[in-house]
């Protein structure tokens, strides 16, 4: 199973005729995939218009979501306090609480945000990064 970041959501949902939804179809290619309410959060604080709120909340209310489990906050958290032990930084706590999801339910993680690549020098964390661009 896959966890889609917001970083790949974004480009899709802006696409207007440059292929990025055919190409992300086709990187699926048939795949099951969840999203967190991180992403859901991240998506929704993006909306320009009620309208806008609208047709995203009808389109994210079809969606499966995976949560983090109840000691995966500590675990998140301690994510970001080892990248600082050893000298890495990442921009988003929310990257990290999607890492830890990601981790904790054997997901792979689908994004474009060099924060998880980052995040998987410290943790077992399986992603793969995807330029829809």
């Amino acid at each position: 199973m896959i966890l889609i970041d917001t970083s790949i959501l974004v480009p899709l949902f802006r696409d207007k005729g440059t292929g990025r939804r055919e190409r992300f179809r086709e990187f699926l290619n048939g795949a099951d995939f969840v999203l967190t309410r991180f992403t859901q959060t991240e998506l929704m604080q993006g909306c320009a218009s009620e309208p806008q709120w609208q047709q995203l909340t009808y389109y994210l209310d079809r969606q499966d979501f995976v949560d983090i489990e109840q000691d995966g906050w500590l675990k998140a958290a301690r994510i970001i306090f080892d990248l600082r032990r050893s000298g890495k930084t990442v921009r988003s706590i929310f990257d990290c609480c999607i890492a830890q999801i990601a981790i904790e339910n054997r997901l792979t993680l689908v994004h474009n945000d060099r924060d998880f690549e980052i995040i998987a020098k410290v943790r077992p964390l399986r992603q793969q990064r995807l330029d829809l661009q």
